[in-house]
């Protein structure tokens, strides 16, 4: 009898899934795209999407997690982004498995949906997801080319400063890259550099991408976000070429990158199709 008892507790525990902690939307978001979201037990609080995440424990934000809310929730394990190695270093001496992964660049974030999909043992979604990132990254491939491209962060209704852009060394100018065009901002500057209407003019974008998630929450409209950038004396404000992309999506590198992929080609085939009519060809 005890040995029967020993053997259902083995089988038990090989069977159990794991008591996740995701420390960012990104790996909240890959986590539950891998088939493995009933196992998360806590995330942040920006946490919110697929819609079960909202009822799920909130732990505090990315940049400032509480450890005692994430004891609390016993997990098994908590997987956080690089900027969390002295919260991983805590958890490792109390036990709990940690793993860290980096979603800076696009390796980076197809390097990372493999890990968590080895450490979930859900390796064939993994690779199916990335799939899906590589075919979408293959069509936009020769719509347009060397193309001055600037990706904007944030909801600016005027250009004198503070405006957020993307730089080098992330998934954006990776994106604007494999396009066959380039990142109208050409610099050491990384991540998401700050810029004044000076460095804007400096650049002279063909083509402005606006990711303006909560600009219906801000009360803003299109006009209200395009309006200061057709005055100002560069390629994009002279042909009208200002987009937006409003979709909260846009700025969480998960899954959910093939769908800001989309959309960016949609933004290169309509830019191709306005020159030429402009060229009335």
């Amino acid at each position: 009898m005890r040995k029967l008892f020993l053997l259902l507790v083995l089988t038990v525990s090989l069977f159990a899934g794991e008591r996740i902690v995701a420390l960012s939307p990104s790996i909240n978001e890959i986590i539950f795209a891998l088939g493995k979201g009933e196992e998360i037990v806590g995330n942040t609080s920006y946490c919110d999407y697929p819609e079960a995440s909202q009822k799920i424990a909130k732990i505090g934000n990315y940049f400032d997690p509480s450890l005692e809310k994430i004891l609390f929730l016993n997990p098994t394990l908590v997987i956080m982004q690089q900027n969390s190695h002295q919260l991983s270093q805590k958890l490792q001496q109390l036990g709990i498995k940690t793993q860290i992964v980096k979603i800076d660049t696009l390796s980076d974030i197809k390097n990372s949906i493999i890990d968590i999909g080895k450490t979930l043992n859900t390796e064939q979604n993994a690779q199916i997801i990335v799939n899906n990132i590589n075919q979408e990254l293959q069509k936009l491939r020769n719509i347009t080319a060397d193309k001055k491209i600037l990706i904007v962060i944030g909801h600016n209704t005027s250009l004198v400063s503070k405006i957020f852009v993307a730089g080098q060394n992330l998934y954006f100018d990776d994106i604007i890259n494999e396009s066959g065009n380039k990142n109208a901002l050409q610099s050491q500057r990384k991540g998401q550099p700050v810029l004044n209407m000076e460095n804007i003019i400096a650049c002279n974008p063909d083509i402005v991408i606006l990711l303006a998630h909560s600009m219906h929450e801000k009360g803003l409209s299109e006009n209200d976000l395009t309006a200061p950038w057709r005055e100002l004396p560069i390629h994009a404000g002279k042909t009208n070429s200002i987009y937006i992309i409003d979709k909260l999506y846009a700025g969480i590198p998960s899954d959910r990158l093939v769908y800001f992929l989309q959309d960016f080609q949609e933004i290169l085939k309509d830019y191709k199709k306005s020159m030429f009519a402009e060229e009335g060809l």
